[in-house]
């Protein structure tokens, strides 16, 4: 395939995937048509299926792009930078159709047949990556277990987006996720560094 034929084809996956967010994001997995999302998309069913299969291909797409959504935009390591994934991640579900439907899709799945932890695990592995990095820089308290911070971290984070979208439309998620931290740092972090954390929406708010 020729570099422009390249680069049209992931332009139209990209608007295949855009249009699907947008719609499993208003609807859910059982009420989005395939017809509908391609007619949001202004494609044909054609490139749907070219580029992902199914409908089920879709959603699967959406669910394990989560991350990627987010890693790209920091900057900071260890400690620092576990949380501001985090406050990234609550920023942008206000914003983000790709993001929040990808949460949506996870969290739901069991309800259209579907049953892969993939998304979470990924999510699990990328805040233990982190959370090694501030373990090996002496970050965090003696006894405490990157692998198991990061299992928790991903169904806190999870439980707490659910939370915020029932009882707010997820307005106050950055409070609940800021909140969060200011509980958990001294227990989890050396007495300096979790001093010199920052825990601010502003920090993240132009990611």
């Amino acid at each position: 395939m020729s570099s422009v034929k390249a680069q049209q084809a992931a332009r139209t996956r990209q608007r295949v995937l855009l249009a699907a967010a947008e719609v499993f994001d208003e609807v859910g997995y059982e009420q989005a048509s395939v017809t509908r999302i391609v007619e949001r998309a202004g494609l044909t069913l054609g490139a749907l299926y070219f580029h992902f299969g199914s409908k089920q291909g879709l959603a699967e797409a959406l669910m394990n792009a989560q991350p990627t959504t987010i890693e790209p935009h920091l900057e900071s390591t260890g400690l620092q930078r576990m949380v501001d994934i985090t406050l990234v991640w609550a920023d942008r579900m206000e914003r983000d159709p790709i993001l929040r439907a990808g949460v949506r899709l996870a969290v739901e799945q069991g309800s259209h047949g579907m049953n892969d932890a993939t998304s979470f695990e990924e999510w699990r592995e990328l805040m233990r990556g982190h959370l090694d990095v501030a373990r090996r820089a002496g970050e965090l308290r003696e006894g405490t277990c990157p692998d198991r911070l990061a299992r928790f971290l991903v169904g806190a984070c999870t439980g707490l987006q659910i939370y915020s979208n029932l009882a707010a439309g997820r307005a106050d998620l950055m409070e609940r996720v800021c909140d969060m931290w200011d509980l958990l740092l001294p227990s989890v972090a050396s007495e300096a560094v979790a001093r010199g954390v920052r825990v601010d929406p502003v920090r993240v708010s132009s990611r």
